[in-house]
């Protein structure tokens, strides 16, 4: 069977489909001795995906060679998990691979921190309790270990870089040990030291030091000590140097690294390799939104890279143009990027192409004749590959107008005028979005053209309908903007010729289309009406609800028809008829009796049966088979010219690159502008005198004096195309200070051992969420709005960074090599304290409250928090104590907007005065929008008396604070569980202190703020609600040490948050 299973493989690898070995594959590393079951594993990691049904037959096989006690079978079974392991099934082996974090073996600690970042790249809500382990890891004495958490921690603080600046310290000190030379030779590459490690690490410094001046400064001694060790003429040190310049340029900058850095982007531009000359215009297109005048220093290469026979080199040279667009250069690089175009033949391409194109020309552009060809010439050269969004956007802007009415006018009947002219070309072939695009424009605006009679308009459009390579979708484009022309025309020969040819036609839309234009052709004034000019901006009134369709409802329900079911009851008894899989462990699979509801699928815990287990928000996806033969991916070795490698081998020797040291880029110094003298450009040829012409054209408005007007920056220019507001669209672009970045992104990851300081906390921005009634799951779900988070801009407060060190003792079994700890969390600094001690009022005294914290205080002022929480909303209490002695006046209170959280009432209030020494105090009530487990909610405290005070601060609010229990009946519970489609399945661990259902139950009452529904034997439901009226149902169910949590809500990120909060309340009691 290992042979067969061999060939199997091969068949596979040449592309033949082989499905009928599969199960065998399973069978081979469930029933074989070490070698078959190792050609098993293999068999089954490619044959199979992490969808595939028979991975269910593999799940007891893996838990058991985790458990085993020889270290191939748990190696092997670590591998498969790490590969292919879908996420239904991770609760099942979660508690296996954990432990398998403190065994003896390297090898199988480092396997499991591998599954681990499987498991978070996939399910990242499952393993946030196990955060302190990966700590443990990054510690680890073996490198190897180290460099595998290095994975988990760089996608980590890709999400949340605020949540682990306190390990900033650690990182620095791992990359100097690994420059150093400290690891064993076993992790050298070419005599480089642990090259991956180091790009790992680089990336994971610019991500912490990003706008950071205190966090970068611990990172600038070891930047310039990993450029000035890479002196190995290798592409591995290429590639340590290319990381270390963007992070150089992405963290708080620093003039002498700065230079540095610069001096290799120009040796790499420089260079004749072609790898290195692409790795330098990678670097200067990321860096050239910092030092635009970089690109000055090497204009004339960059006009020699334009025309390099290299395509992707082009392609970065255009993408640098793109960078340093302006509006006097425009013309120029828009036109080479459609040169590019015109010759390019990939997709991709293309698509990135033509979007760039699309957005100078709406930015830049300096005149509507320039605007319209260039959109023309996008359409032309993109086709139909061409985004969506390019044609909306260009109809869009062309609706809504611009500042100026006149040139509003103008624009449009330009577009007609063109238009009219593409179409006279007879036997061109346009793509189907710029017939569209025609249509439209003609429907909409041909009557601006006074010149031009309606009727050969018409006979057009006419003509395009009897075209074969139109297609039905622009066909309806067509008959929309004859049926517009019409309603502004008194009578039409065309439009009757058109009625009577299609009303018979075999097409049933065109058909329909022919008998609607007919009808309203009968009744003039109703065409008009429906049919106004320019109106494609007006607001229209929509029946969401459809209620026009009642009666026809009721009629077909009196008739017997089956009433509506919502799509999830569907695929829930869809799954139910087909026996599908129950993915519960047989050990905590709930007690089945006879259901009295009509729903067969899932069903309510109170004593109701599950037909299936499956989430009802997740679908699986299988691979397309196909018996042909697959060569994607394969080199085409042969061509009509021969065999092409030699061919490619002859190019190459004609530019034989020279060899390039990377101590030379260092040491080299960059050459000034290439600007020449009058008589030295006398004596250039031809040639050379048109690429000085052009990069003068191309890089105009670089110079340091110069506006220059940067993607990505403020353009400082006035921007050619301004829309007005003709539709009702609000759009606010508040600021946003660095110390709001959220803590999680809906669930990101979040470290208990993270340092808070009350002054400086990181935090969360939210959005807003409406009342909903209780039961409707579809209302519920329709009115969470969510937001696009506000851009994030520098602040003035530095972020406060715990003193990370590490320790002097030894981190690899290596006795040359020092390990380090991370420092326990940094306390919060304590500020002077004040004499006025404010205190809550009597009313709110008997509520629910928290101590009164101090947030932060200067000479004249000192606020305080208190939060009480009342049954419909976060209640936050901000006391103001003036401790000068004298009075303030207008002491403004100002709560910046938030991406996660609503205040009900106005975000500002001001003191009209507060007497010397003495305290008053704001109430705000605060919802949660959208779901986070914690985030941060600011504002800033403002005076002017003698001098001008201002203090912000920053106040952590949690999921739980916006929690409160749902009192409700058992019956209740189960029909409210039954519309619920959003669940969440885990399985804790219970300790030794909550060795009972009660007790257990008892403490996620107190803690989590639930309301406990009943007990049914071994089995608690609870209910609760997020303010204000969301619900969340909790199924509990103990069996062997275990607590099986089963959540149930309308809202899709509700259960994961609370199950993250379950996991953390469990392990803390």
């Amino acid at each position: 069977m290992k042979e067969c299973m061999v060939r199997l493989i091969y068949c596979e690898m040449l592309g033949y489909e082989s499905s009928f070995g599969y199960i065998h594959a399973i069978k081979l590393a469930q029933q074989g001795n070490l070698l078959e079951k190792r050609v098993g594993y293999l068999a089954v990691s490619l044959f199979l995906h992490e969808n595939h049904e028979l991975l269910l037959l593999l799940v007891n096989t893996v838990v058991k060679d985790l458990q085993s006690t020889n270290l191939v079978e748990v190696c092997m079974a670590l591998t498969i998990v790490s590969q292919i392991f879908p996420r239904e099934m991770i609760p099942a082996v979660l508690p296996l691979i954990e432990d398998k974090l403190q065994h003896s073996k390297e090898i199988i600690r480092r396997k499991a921190v591998q599954a681990l970042y499987k498991f978070y790249l996939i399910a990242p809500n499952q393993v946030q309790h196990i955060h302190d382990k990966f700590r443990k890891a990054l510690c680890d004495r073996d490198a190897g270990v180290m460099a595998a958490s290095l994975h988990i921690y760089l996608q980590m603080i890709k999400e949340n870089p605020s949540g682990y600046k306190d390990l900033t310290g650690s990182f620095v000190t791992i990359l100097k040990q690994v420059v150093g030379g400290k690891l064993p030779i076993d992790f050298n590459y070419h005599s480089v030291p642990a090259p991956w490690l180091q790009i790992q690490l680089l990336r994971i410094l610019g991500l912490l030091g990003k706008d950071d001046p205190r966090t970068s400064e611990l990172m600038y001694d070891v930047l310039d000590e990993s450029l000035r060790r890479a002196e190995i003429n290798h592409n591995i040190t290429y590639a340590i140097l290319f990381e270390c310049v963007q992070t150089i340029y992405t963290i708080y900058p620093k003039s002498e690294l700065l230079e540095k850095a610069a001096k290799c982007i120009g040796k790499f531009v420089l260079s004749p390799k072609i790898n290195l000359k692409y790795l330098g215009l990678k670097a200067l297109t990321y860096v050239i939104q910092q030092d635009p005048n970089l690109a000055l220093q090497h204009q004339m290469t960059i006009i020699e890279c334009l025309d390099h026979p290299d395509p992707i080199i082009k392609r970065e040279t255009l993408e640098l143009l793109y960078r340093i667009t302006n509006g006097q250069n425009v013309i120029v690089i828009v036109q080479k990027m459609l040169d590019y175009l015109k010759e390019s033949k990939e997709e991709y391409a293309i698509i990135n192409l033509v979007g760039k194109v699309a957005e100078l020309a709406e930015k830049y552009a300096p005149d509507n004749e320039w605007f319209i060809q260039t959109m023309n010439a996008v359409f032309s050269v993109g086709g139909d590959v061409v985004h969506p969004d390019i044609p909306n956007n260009f109809l869009r802007l062309l609706a809504e107008g611009f500042d100026d009415g006149k040139e509003d006018d103008q624009l449009q009947m330009y577009a007609v005028q063109s238009y009219l002219a593409l179409l006279e070309e007879e036997d061109a072939l346009y793509p189907q979005k710029f017939l569209q695009v025609m249509s439209w424009v003609l429907g909409e605006y041909s009557s601006l053209v006074t010149d031009v009679d309606p009727e050969v308009i018409l006979t057009k459009l006419h003509s395009l309908l009897k075209k074969t390579f139109v297609t039905s979708e622009t066909k309806a484009w067509i008959m929309a903007a004859v049926t517009k022309i019409a309603s502004r025309t008194s009578c039409s020969k065309t439009v009757d010729k058109l009625i009577q040819e299609f009303s018979n036609s075999l097409d049933t839309c065109m058909r329909q289309y022919a008998f609607e234009l007919k009808h309203l052709c009968e009744d003039k004034a109703l065409m008009k009406n429906l049919l106004p000019f320019d109106a494609s901006c007006n607001d229209m009134v929509v029946d969401a609800s459809l209620s026009f369709l009642d009666g026809f409802v009721a009629e077909g329900l009196g008739r017997g028809a089956a009433p509506y079911k919502p799509h999830h009851q569907r695929q829930e008894e869809k799954l139910s008829q087909e026996k599908a899989l129950n993915f519960e462990p047989y050990g905590l699979s709930f007690v089945s009796s006879v259901s009295s509801s009509g729903v067969t699928g899932r069903q309510s815990p109170t004593g109701l049966s599950f037909g299936s287990d499956t989430s009802g928000n997740s679908a699986e996806t299988g691979h397309k088979e196909t018996n042909t033969l697959k060569l994607e991916g394969v080199r085409k070795l042969w061509g009509k010219e021969g065999y092409l490698p030699k061919k490619e081998n002859k190019v190459g020797r004609e530019n034989e690159p020279q060899t390039l040291s990377c101590g030379s880029l260092l040491a080299g110094q960059v050459g000034e502008s290439p600007a020449l003298p009058s008589d030295q450009v006398a004596s250039l040829s031809e040639e050379d005198k048109e690429k000085q012409q052009l990069a003068s054209t191309l890089f105009i408005g670089l110079g340091s004096n110069a506006g220059v007007s940067l993607m990505g920056k403020v353009d400082a220019t006035t921007q050619k195309f301004k829309r007005k507001s003709k539709i009702n669209e609000t759009q606010s672009s508040e600021e946003v200070s660095d110390f709001q970045i959220s803590a999680a992104s809906d669930f990101g990851p979040l470290l208990d051992t993270v340092p808070i300081n009350m002054e400086d906390c990181e935090g969360n921005t939210h959005t807003r969420l409406r009342k909903s009634s209780l039961c409707s799951s579809d209302i519920v779900e329709d009115n969470l709005a969510f937001e696009t988070p506000q851009s994030l801009k520098k602040s003035g407060l530095d972020e406060r960074l715990s003193d990370s060190r590490l320790s002097q003792s030894s981190l690899f079994a290596d006795s040359n090599i020092e390990i380090f700890q991370p420092s326990p969390s940094a306390q919060c600094e304590g500020a002077g304290k004040t004499p006025l001690v404010p205190s809550l009022p009597e009313e709110l005294e008997d509520l629910t409250h928290s101590e009164v914290l101090e947030l932060c205080q200067s000479d004249a002022l000192a606020l305080h928090l208190c939060k009480v929480w009342t049954d419909d909303s976060l209640l936050l209490t901000v006391f103001v104590s003036n401790k000068t002695t004298s009075a303030l006046h207008a002491v403004n209170l100002v709560f910046e907007e938030a991406e996660y959280f609503q205040i009900l009432e106005s975000p500002t209030y001001q003191f009209p005065v507060i007497e010397a020494q003495s305290v008053e105090r704001c109430q705000k009530c605060v919802w949660m929008d959208k779901i986070c487990t914690q985030g941060i909610l600011s504002a800033s405290v403002h005076c002017q008396s003698e001098m001008e005070t201002r203090l912000q601060f920053s106040i952590t609010l949690s999921l739980l604070d916006f929690i409160r229990p749902m009192e409700m009946t058992t019956e209740d519970f189960g029909k409210l569980w039954l519309s619920l489609s959003n669940d969440v399945k885990q399985n804790i661990k219970m300790s030794s202190s909550q060795d009972s259902l009660s007790a257990a139950l008892n403490t996620l009452q107190q803690k989590l703020k639930l309301h406990l529904v009943d007990t049914i034997g071994n089995e608690g439901i609870l209910a609760c609600q997020l303010l204000p009226s969301v619900p969340c149902l909790l199924h509990c169910r103990t069996h062997s040490g275990m607590l099986a949590l089963w959540f149930r809500s309308p809202c899709s990120a509700l259960p994961d948050g609370l199950l993250y909060q379950c996991q953390k309340v469990m392990e803390e009691s």
